[in-house]
């Protein structure tokens, strides 16, 4: 009997020292699991600041990188090798992660954060995180390696806890055949031997079926003899300090499980909200690109976004700010120009009537001359008048040499004018630039989400095409500005030969005061002088015909730069803007009428 005890205790103990390996093996297996978790959500989180920081150009993404995720990633992957240890397979799985890791460190992350720091490369680096891109192949791998270290902890988690319950099985089916051993043996060894041992037998018989039931509450009698009975109680106490332990495995297991899930819920909530940052935000920029493209200057973007796509709002309103205020300043520009033009015109119409004078002065003059020849008297008379029209026709080809020089002012300033416009289109198509990257990357997102982000790809492919109709837009305007450039410099070129044609009749003004005065020095030559005096006037006359010429040609330039400013006037005004946007005190320049 005593070598039936000593084997079922030996069984026992081998059996609990199986328990104990097994409960040590899935504690193991749970922290296996649980550093690979960590791993793969802080690879996730890397994954997601680069995307933000390619998206918004801001440097805290890449603080978060370095400071947060990628060294607790580290922590993790050091944790799995140092929980590996020997095992050449877990080892091997280990450093499989780790060097795919150093892959995409290498190709997606350094690169990335390369490209986006310069804001010229940061397209490139927005296709490199996209659905198809560098960086989504080289961190497939790393995912891989990552979710075969948990499989296989999950794997080697399981295994236990079955292997656990068929050691408790096991010990269970070996007491309760040592129990009915040990009854055969006890009534075989009399009455006596009952009288000892029967009831404790009895009730530990009892507690051992509680125990098979599941009920690990009972209280194992005899526990504290130093006989052969106390030895079994203490046999039957191991076992239930076998379940016990068992229950208390399966609680952990139970609890990992639920770790998990609980983090796993985590990520995709983060990943939701992230999403639906992304989504507002291409929603109102989307809104305030369709009311740009129809013109309304005065839509700003009112609700504010949360984190780093905040300065992307700012960045849009003070960039429609800046063109509606410039827009504005054109229409002033053009009224001025309009209003100069029409200073010109009347200018230009003065003009042409004080040539008509001019010419019937100088009749007048030829008139005065015949009447010399008849009496010296009148010619001195005639002398002194010829000087007055010379004096007055000088004033009044100074009066237009002046308005002359206004009208190239103007013209300049029209030319200036049309610079301002180019570098306002030169806006316009940056914004339509930057749009259609905000589109594309948009586009990206979606095809990540699949059959969830398909709306959001059709409403990314209609920014795009807002985008593209801004910037044909803007070579439209752009070509009517370099047109109207062109004929600016036309009417420069005409005012120009203008002032020529004036700064030469101011000095043909010079040479008759000189013959004029001649004619009052000198009255004794009078006959001789007379020819030489009609020579002179019939030269001013055709001098005068060319001028009247020259002002018809002025005048009819500058009509067409009158109407060519109410034009530009009616391109702008296709624009809505505030009503104060373009307004600058003094910036209109008027001509003054020459009387």
């Amino acid at each position: 009997m005593l070598a039936t005890i000593a084997a079922g205790g030996v069984a026992l103990y081998l059996n609990n020292a199986a328990l104990a390996a097994s409960a040590a093996r899935t504690e193991r297996a749970r922290q296996v699991l649980s550093a690979a978790q960590d791993a793969t959500f802080r690879l996730a989180r890397q994954e997601n600041s680069l995307r933000g920081f390619l998206l918004s150009g801001d440097a805290y993404y890449v603080k978060r990188i370095d400071e947060v995720h990628k060294v607790k990633f580290f922590a993790a992957m050091k944790q799995l090798r140092q929980l590996a240890g020997d095992d050449a397979t877990e080892l091997a799985r280990v450093q499989k992660a780790e060097a795919a890791f150093a892959n995409y460190e290498t190709v997606a992350l350094n690169v990335g954060v390369a490209l986006g720091a310069d804001p010229a490369t940061r397209p490139q680096g927005v296709l490199l995180v996209s659905h198809d891109g560098v960086a989504d192949e080289a961190i497939g791998p790393v995912e891989d390696a990552l979710e075969v270290i948990n499989d296989a902890a999950t794997k080697t988690q399981k295994e236990e806890t079955a292997e656990q319950t068929a050691a408790m099985q096991r010990v269970t089916l070996g007491l309760i055949g040592g129990v009915i051993l040990l009854g055969a043996l006890a009534l075989a060894c009399g009455v006596i031997l009952a009288r000892s041992i029967g009831a404790p037998v009895r009730a530990m018989t009892q507690v051992m079926r509680k125990l098979a039931s599941g009920d690990n509450e009972v209280t194992v009698p005899a526990a504290d003899r130093k006989d052969e009975v106390g030895e079994m109680a203490q046999a039957v106490l191991s076992f239930k300090e076998g379940a016990l332990a068992r229950l208390r495995l399966e609680r952990e297991a139970e609890q990992s499980a639920t770790s998990a899930a609980r983090e796993r819920a985590s990520t995709e909530a983060e990943r939701a909200r992230v999403q639906a940052e992304q989504t507002a935000v291409v929603h109102a920029l989307a809104q305030g690109l369709s009311r740009l493209s129809s013109g309304d200057l005065t839509y700003r973007i009112d609700t504010a976004f949360n984190g780093s796509y905040e300065q992307l709002r700012n960045d849009f309103n003070g960039a429609v700010s800046n063109l509606e205020r410039t827009l504005g300043q054109i229409q002033d520009g053009s009224s001025a120009m309009s209003a100069g033009s029409s200073e010109i015109s009347q200018a230009a119409d003065n003009l042409a009537r004080r040539t008509e004078a001019q010419a019937a002065t100088l009749e007048q003059t030829a008139a005065a001359l015949d009447e010399i020849t008849a009496t010296v008297r009148k010619t001195a008379e005639g002398a002194q008048q010829a000087d007055t029209v010379v004096s007055e026709a000088r004033a009044s080809a100074d009066a237009s040499s002046d308005v002359v020089g206004r009208a190239v002012a103007a013209m300049d300033e029209i030319s200036t004018s049309s610079n301002q416009i180019g570098q306002i289109i030169g806006v316009i198509d940056e914004i339509a630039f930057q749009t259609n990257l905000l589109a594309l990357n948009a586009g990206v997102e979606a095809a990540r989400a699949g059959e969830a982000g398909r709306g959001f790809a059709v409403v990314a492919s209609e920014v795009r095409q807002l985008a593209q109709r801004s910037a044909d837009a803007a070579k439209e305007i752009k070509t009517l500005i370099s047109a109207s450039s062109r004929q600016v410099g036309a009417g420069v070129d005409l005012v120009a030969q203008t002032g020529k044609a004036l700064h030469q009749i101011f000095h043909q003004f010079n040479e008759i005061a000189v013959v004029v005065t001649q004619i009052s020095a000198s009255a004794r030559e009078q006959s001789s002088a007379l020819g030489q005096v009609n020579t002179a006037i019939n030269q001013m006359d055709h001098t005068t015909q060319q001028n009247a010429a020259m002002v018809e040609q002025s005048t009819a330039a500058s009509h067409t730069l009158s109407r060519q400013a109410r034009d530009l006037g009616q391109l702008i005004s296709a624009f809505k803007v505030h009503p104060a946007a373009g307004a600058d005190e003094g910036a209109v320049v008027k001509l003054k009428r020459a009387s």
